[in-house]
């Protein structure tokens, strides 16, 4: 009676905003996970070491419980299991990603492993047999030991491995994969991995995010022009790049200024470059980071710069605006002498800004994603602002959970709510073009290893055979799937799971 009830309420409040509840046609829904997280098989054939494997062994403090995804869900040896979730979600794609180490050993070209070539086929051919699109990510954070050890993304070089290991497969899987996304999350890549302590071993925080920054985006740059120049017109494929998008709001009025800043730091450092029309750095970064570094007695900027040719290599190297999104932050500028906490999404050093949560905001297992719906289009209300009318492609946005619940209605309302904002924001005239679920199961979540758990499935990682289970929002999510739309009939409620 209470279920039937909120539908009512929910309708008639949907009726006197005017506001639809159904998705619009070509409008995708899918849900995603990233090799290093699921796959497990770390030494398994002549795979190559990755950097979290170095991370895991020789750091175990670093991790929740000393966790490490050297087994991780076993998806190197259940990949059928997984396709067959993605089957019962209904889901029309289905986003994973290469592990740069299983398919090149070394991360040159020069040696391809067959065992990982074959394990990528299996799983494109598997999901397209089931009518699930394959969008895979090129690199979701595993860099190959042996190139993390001349630096990674520090290093100049990197943007041509990087463009040898995208020609790579681009050849092997681009005849049936359409969508690339070439780098997952930057921001974290840079500004986690190569400062503010966060992992070890650091570079200097001074330069080390900076450098990286810019090399990755030439990495990007470059890894599209080549599918340009010589797959494009054979496969007809779209790319981009996936940023990391955290709502930043001012404190209060007066920090308005102050929170259009932090969006360029967090936001515009990884997307003016290739998403503006006149590309480079956004100027408040260049200025204020140019700044900065003369107060602190070096000679130029910290930021380095781009050449003119080096603009030209980034600018619009895109096909649409691909986005992460899972919550939003406060923005004022730190108090004198204020003891602040130098941490990703919690403080911009160049900027002297700090990022808060609303006191009024409720959280998920995980305090460092409270819940504000209206973020997710008030960001994507941001790029069109700063960007133009590009598509927008929703690539990761989840709730997380602790311990073993199969009955998660919070994850079903985390779901419905960002939704709703999504269907506002498609009713304003933005081109959101699909939407991802993280993850499809529960996984290895990096330093909060198995205990922070975002799956639509529950897996036992006590099990040798990794069962997975269904949660209650696998099947709210197959029956939105399903009926394209936030209000699911009892009718109409899937009962097709294992």
């Amino acid at each position: 009676m209470l279920w039937v009830t909120t539908v009512v309420l929910w309708a008639s409040v949907s009726h006197v905003y005017g506001y639809s509840k159904q998705f619009p046609p070509g409008f995708k829904f899918g849900a995603a996970t990233a090799a290093y997280q699921v796959e497990g098989a770390y030494n398994v054939s002549d795979k190559g070491e990755c950097k979290w494997d170095r991370l895991t062994h020789r750091y175990p403090e670093l991790f929740t419980n000393h966790d490490n995804g050297d087994n991780a869900c076993k998806s190197y040896y259940y990949w059928r299991r997984d396709i067959e979730m993605a089957a019962e979600l209904g889901l029309q794609f289905y986003r994973f990603s290469i592990s740069w180490p299983r398919l090149l050993p070394t991360g040159l070209p020069n040696e391809i492993s067959d065992d990982g070539k074959n394990y990528y086929n299996n799983l494109i051919d598997g999901l397209l047999e089931r009518g699930i699109e394959p969008i895979v990510s090129i690199y979701h954070w595993e860099m190959p030991q042996l190139l993390q050890d001349l630096g990674g993304w520090a290093n100049p070089k990197i943007s041509d491995w990087f463009a040898d290991y995208a020609r790579v497969v681009f050849t092997l899987f681009g005849d049936r994969v359409k969508i690339w996304l070439t780098i997952n999350e930057p921001i974290v890549e840079c500004d986690w991995y190569y400062g503010q302590g966060i992992l070890a071993p650091q570079l200097d925080y001074y330069v080390g995010p900076y450098m990286c920054n810019k090399n990755l985006l030439l990495s990007h740059a470059k890894a599209y022009r080549v599918y340009d120049r010589e797959f494009r017109h054979k496969y007809h494929g779209k790319l981009s790049i996936v940023n990391h998008l955290l709502w930043l709001k001012p404190y209060s009025s007066e920090y308005e200024e102050d929170a259009e800043i932090a969006r360029q730091f967090l936001t515009g450092r990884y997307a003016h470059a290739i998403y503006s029309k006149k590309g480079g750095w956004p100027s408040v970064v260049e200025k204020t980071v140019a700044k900065v570094s003369k107060e602190q007695g070096f000679r130029e900027s910290r930021l380095p710069p781009f050449t003119k040719e080096e603009i030209e290599l980034v600018r619009g190297t895109y096909d649409f605006f691909a986005m992460n999104h899972y919550t939003s932050r406060l923005v004022r500028t730190a108090e004198p002498d204020e003891d602040v906490v130098e941490s990703l999404f919690t403080y911009i050093p160049d900027a002297d800004l700090v990022l808060e949560n609303d006191p009024t905001w409720t959280y998920g297992y995980s305090e460092t994603m409270p819940i504000y719906p209206p973020g997710i289009r008030e960001q994507m209300e941001w790029v069109r602002k700063h960007y133009g009318d590009v598509d927008i492609f929703i690539t990761e946005n989840g709730y997380s959970t602790g311990g073993s619940n199969l009955d998660d209605d919070a994850r079903i309302s985390y779901i419905r709510s960002y939704l709703e904002e999504v269907l506002l924001a498609i009713q304003e005239g933005i081109n959101v073009i699909g939407y991802t679920y993280w993850s499809l199961m529960d996984n290895f979540e990096w330093t909060g290893g198995y205990g922070t758990k975002f799956g639509l499935y529950e897996v036992d990682f006590s099990d040798p055979h990794r069962k997975r289970t269904a949660r209650k929002s696998a099947r709210y999510y197959a029956d939105l799937i399903s009926n394209r739309s936030l209000y699911i009939p009892p009718a109409c409620q899937s009962n097709s799971f294992k």
